[in-house]
């Protein structure tokens, strides 16, 4: 297919299909001439994929292609491209380095089995720091039981990855760390909204019940 055909299978325009060519997330097609080339199904694949990243994913430009990097080594084992997917993922900023003792302390009483280089500690760190200093105490009881539903979570995401083709393995890994994080954080939300429902309707009702001017 002619670039413009890729375009309208991907639902975006020309000049975007180009400038992921040009930033490498796209492979080039098969040249035709010295200004056409030809592309396939599997150009419309990757371009689905890269479209998710910039966009559900929330990566830049320069993450989703260190990301399809990952993806495309076929010299990577299983665990090293979820390392990399999972240090590619935002987290949160940190003026100075964290104090990474509170969160080893959580990580040694749970017995997680961690890379200690890992940026997803230094987030930890920096976000339980920032709890602290807003006044918001995290008991080992809260964190323990957010340790707990992360862990279900995550040994669901695990048991998805194959085990009969690597390839397919680090793709699903390394593309379900990145585009589950949204669905998780999206569940999140709406379970707040129902336990807040569950909670505080009834007796918010009845507040303004009593509140109702009477006669």
């Amino acid at each position: 297919m002619r670039i413009s055909q890729l375009a309208e299978r991907g639902g975006v325009p020309v000049a975007t299909v180009k400038y992921y060519l040009r930033e490498g997330l796209l492979p080039p097609g098969r040249a035709t001439s010295a200004t056409q080339a030809e592309y396939g199904d599997a150009h419309v694949e990757r371009l689905a994929l890269v479209r998710a990243l910039l966009g559900p994913g929330g990566l830049t430009i320069a993450r989703a292609r260190t990301v399809l990097a990952v993806v495309d080594d076929d010299s990577l084992t299983v665990l090293d491209a979820l390392a990399t997917a999972s240090a590619e993922l935002p987290g949160p900023e940190a003026d100075v380095e964290p104090d990474l003792a509170p969160a080893l302390a959580h990580l040694e009483r749970w017995g997680w089995l961690v890379d200690p280089a890992t940026p997803a500690l230094r987030h930890l760190a920096a976000a339980l720091a920032a709890l602290e200093a807003a006044g918001f105490e995290v008991t080992d009881a809260h964190a323990d039981a957010y340790a707990e539903a992360a862990r279900r979570m995550a040994s669901v995401d695990v048991e998805t990855v194959p085990d009969d083709s690597r390839g397919d393995a680090v793709r699903v890994a390394v593309v379900g760390t990145i585009l589950l994080e949204p669905v998780i954080i999206a569940l999140r939300r709406l379970a707040q909204q129902d336990a807040s429902v569950r909670r505080f309707a009834a007796s918010d009702a009845g507040e303004q019940a009593t509140s109702r001017p009477q006669g």
